[in-house]
């Protein structure tokens, strides 16, 4: 047998404060601190808490040249590299983490981004009751733990300001002042297909298609897209809408359709609910998109590049308020997060995240009659009419 380290892996040097209550009963300060090497694999997606003599073997090894195990440390220190993953072994018998660091390899990811992307990904978080235990849902509370924020604006240059005229009152102004973040659906009126649809279409259908050659397809879309590529897909939670059973579904934009996945959930409201990380003013909506990119088809082009995973999250961003301004024109309320339950979307859809990923949530409803929980809308462009 041969071994080699996993093709990429960063060592964080960690100290973990707890308490120490015999310290404190001593009368000392009772604070206990442990300092650890934490080794971070993307292909893995878990931490791994690093001996000293499995830190230096980790560096002894090659990720690129198979070694005899010999070469690299003492056998106990070999077989639990081994056991979790960071070295590989090339003979029969491999371990399971074998198969996800070829995958990685072959991605074409950027070093940093893919260990970033695999370590920011959520897990079953709750982050509505995480704001509520911080005493943090509140802006008088962030205050009394934060105190005030930086400034809403910064002032620089020289002086002699230049007054710059104001839009107007045109149809696009009025469209983007009633463009806000919808956060009260009513869940139990029904959507009216025509509606759906056009904001489906507006926001993530193919306008044209362009045949480079035989096996090269570029689309073209509503937002704009690094390279020209659009590897981002559209996966939709679909509830209450008029023609369409309730369910998951792949919409398709060169043919604006959609897919259904035939995925078993005995309560649709508790999915969307742990997708969006326990935000239930967004889990009500009548449409839930998750936006999630092809990695291997952008990477196809942008190879190992630093830039690459920075312009999958600006797709993202296009693409909803791409959303948030069609569901705006047809009445509609719109929202998108981040802060989502990105290992739960993978296994519900079935997306290996080294290969495709979710990188937000948006979605589109029916907006409540009464406002529950605030909105920012301070001038009442959306409720002074609703």
């Amino acid at each position: 047998m041969r071994v080699r380290r996993c093709a990429v892996v960063y060592v964080e040097p960690r100290e973990r404060i707890g308490i120490d209550l015999l310290d404190l009963c001593a009368g000392g300060a009772g604070a206990s601190r442990t300092r650890e090497w934490v080794a971070l694999a993307p292909h893995l997606g878990a931490e791994c808490v690093l001996t000293d003599d499995e830190m230096l073997a980790l560096g002894r090894s090659s990720p690129s040249q198979w070694q005899p195990p010999g070469l690299v440390g003492e056998p106990v220190v070999v077989q639990s590299l081994l056991d979790q993953g960071l070295l590989l072994a090339d003979g029969p018998g491999r371990n399971p983490a074998h198969d996800r660091d070829q995958m990685q390899r072959r991605s074409q990811w950027h070093p940093l981004a893919a260990t970033y992307h695999a370590f920011t990904r959520w897990d079953n978080v709750d982050s509505a009751q995480a704001a509520k235990d911080a005493g943090a849902e509140t802006s008088a509370a962030l205050l009394k733990a934060f105190g005030p924020p930086p400034p809403e604006q910064v002032v620089r240059g020289r002086p002699g300001r230049i007054a710059l005229t104001r839009g107007g009152d045109g149809y696009l102004d009025k469209l983007l002042r009633q463009r806000t973040t919808c956060r009260n659906f009513d869940a139990d009126r029904q959507m009216e297909f025509a509606d759906f649809s056009k904001v489906i279409e507006r926001a993530f259908a193919a306008n044209a298609v362009l045949q480079a050659d035989a096996d090269t397809v570029f689309l073209k879309r509503s937002s704009p897209s690094g390279g020209g590529l659009h590897p981002l897909d559209a996966y939709l939670i679909v509830r209450n809408v008029s023609g369409i059973t309730d369910g998951l579904y792949h919409y398709l934009p060169i043919d604006h359709a959609l897919e259904p996945l035939h995925v078993e959930t005995s309560n649709l409201q508790d999915v969307a609910l742990t997708i969006v990380a326990g935000q239930d003013w967004f889990s009500g909506a009548q449409v839930i998109v998750a936006l999630c990119p092809r990695y291997y088809r952008n990477f196809w082009k942008y190879r190992v590049h630093a830039k690459a995973y920075r312009a999958l999250n600006l797709e993202a961003g296009h693409f909803s308020q791409t959303l948030y301004l069609a569901a705006t024109e047809v009445g509609l309320g719109a929202f998108v997060t981040c802060a989502i339950n990105e290992v739960q979307v993978e296994a519900l859809i079935g997306l290996e995240p080294i290969m495709e990923g979710v990188l937000a949530v948006c979605g589109f409803g029916i907006r409540a009659d009464l406002m529950q929980t605030m909105e920012l809308d301070p001038n009442n462009e959306v409720w002074a009419c609703h």
